[in-house]
């Protein structure tokens, strides 16, 4: 730790004590000194610095250290008559203060608690990198072939302007794939702006995606430039599209048709360039046989179709969601988890997730708030997901046999054609089939062999 104080008593004082507690004490009598120190060494865990000193002050020191690299946790002693200032300095970014002169008991816990913070806040760092470069893609967390078969396509599509389509079931992270394609096309340095189609009426939506006049309906006081306007050389993700009116539907398709818009309550076009991006739950071809949706405008839009799996069809993604959520929420709400019971895990994976990652996370957000120990237990979970997985696999076993033909079909037909739903239930997961079918693994891979199953 880093100890900054102009009183030498003070100082000597305060580093003998720390050193009996058994820290390593760096020393430094005034700011400027500190800031050398704070410059040569990349290590220092904590800074304990006086907040008024000559020259370089606590705080402006904190600022100088922050500017040269993240600080580690920074705590001010204070007199009772600068508390003022102290709670100034924790508005602008300062760990922590003391109120001289110092209770040495509360001097101990403070360190600690800060170190221990900083110690928990490397492993999410490093946790993250390994996450990046392992796991993830722009954010998204996935080893499922699915999944990496939507990271390639993104890979491949996102350079170009085309527009794209993403399906999935809510919860599935549309916006986040919206975002990752957005990352890698050459329209990254730009904004990428969102709309939700479902969360306003049509008139609003009109006049949020479009902008308008001053005057245009009653409460427009201003001119007000729409997100087409404001997503101008960037990308526009138009989520939910499904719940857009067939009037606005046809507004849109004029814009991408002819690359130019009227705000509403105005007859002057103006034209954008803008590269669009839409998701939806909806079976889109479905609403077009109802009548609820523009054929011409899927058209336009699906030039590439992306559909993100339910969490249920990509179980091997789960484990490693789950670690990282519960990383993630563990230093959130300062609690000390370093993972799951494997019961635990056996019922997250178990559980078929309607909600999917949104739920997920919300699960576990709740479940290490909860927290009594070290691992996540199962009676940490909510009793409905405990419940509810306790039934997936008698369901998914049920559902296996429901295509299965009533007759004319030999044991070894029935035992590959079984051997190939299961697979196609547990979206490829050898692990997870093994044990819905009884087996071993290796029985599993010589039977795939066997009947030359492929997936």
């Amino acid at each position: 730790m880093l100890l900054v104080d102009d009183r030498i008593n003070s100082l000597k004082v305060l580093t003998a004590i720390l050193s009996d507690e058994g820290y390593e004490v760096l020393k430094a009598a005034d700011g400027t000194e500190a800031l050398k120190i704070f410059e040569a060494l990349e290590d220092i865990d904590v800074v304990l610095s006086d907040l008024k000193m000559p020259g370089t002050d606590g705080l402006e020191l904190y600022h100088k250290m922050s500017n040269i690299r993240e600080s580690p946790p920074f705590i001010i002693m204070t007199a009772y008559g600068t508390v003022k200032s102290a709670v100034e300095a924790l508005k602008q970014g300062v760990t922590n203060y003391l109120i001289k002169p110092l209770d040495y008991e509360e001097l101990s816990l403070v360190l600690n608690k800060a170190i221990c913070e900083r110690e928990m806040s490397r492993e999410l760092s490093k946790l993250k990198k390994q996450v990046r470069s392992e796991y993830a893609f722009h954010n998204i967390i996935g080893v499922s072939r699915k999944m990496r078969d939507i990271f390639d396509m993104i890979r491949t599509v996102g350079p170009t302007d085309a527009s794209v389509m993403i399906y999935g079931e809510t919860g599935t992270g549309k916006e986040l794939l919206a975002r990752a394609l957005h990352i890698e096309s050459r329209r990254k340095k730009a904004e990428m702006v969102c709309i939700n189609s479902a969360a306003l009426t049509e008139n609003l939506l009109e006049a949020e995606l479009f902008g308008h006049v001053k005057g245009a309906f009653t409460g427009a006081g201003e001119a007000r430039k729409g997100r087409l306007e404001l997503a101008d050389g960037g990308t526009l993700f138009l989520d939910e599209i499904g719940h857009m009116s067939l009037r606005l539907q046809a507004k849109l398709l004029r814009f991408l048709q002819e690359k130019t818009f009227e705000p509403v309550g105005s007859t002057n076009s103006r034209q954008v360039d803008v590269r669009v991006i839409a998701a939806t739950n909806f079976d889109l071809q479905e609403e077009i046989r109802k009548g609820h949706f523009l054929s011409d405008l899927l058209y336009r839009i699906e030039v590439i179709p992306i559909r993100v799996p339910a969490l249920r069809h990509r179980r091997e993604d789960i484990p490693l969601l789950v670690n990282h959520f519960v990383r993630h929420y563990a230093v959130q709400y300062e609690k000390t988890i370093d993972g799951v019971m494997p019961e635990t895990m056996e019922i997250l994976s178990r559980y078929n997730w309607p909600g999917n990652v949104r739920e997920l996370k919300n699960c576990l957000a709740r479940a290490v708030l909860l927290s009594k120990g070290p691992r996540l237990m199962p009676d940490e979970l909510s009793e409905q997901i405990v419940s509810a997985a306790g039934t997936s696999a008698a369901d998914a076993d049920k559902e296996i046999f429901s295509d299965l033909p009533d007759k004319g079909v030999t044991l070894r037909d029935m035992e590959s054609e079984l051997i190939r739903k299961t697979l196609e239930k547990c979206s490829g997961n050898k692990s997870l089939a093994a044990q819905y079918l009884g087996i071993s693994r290796k029985t599993l891979y010589e039977k795939i062999e066997r009947y030359g199953i492929s997936m």
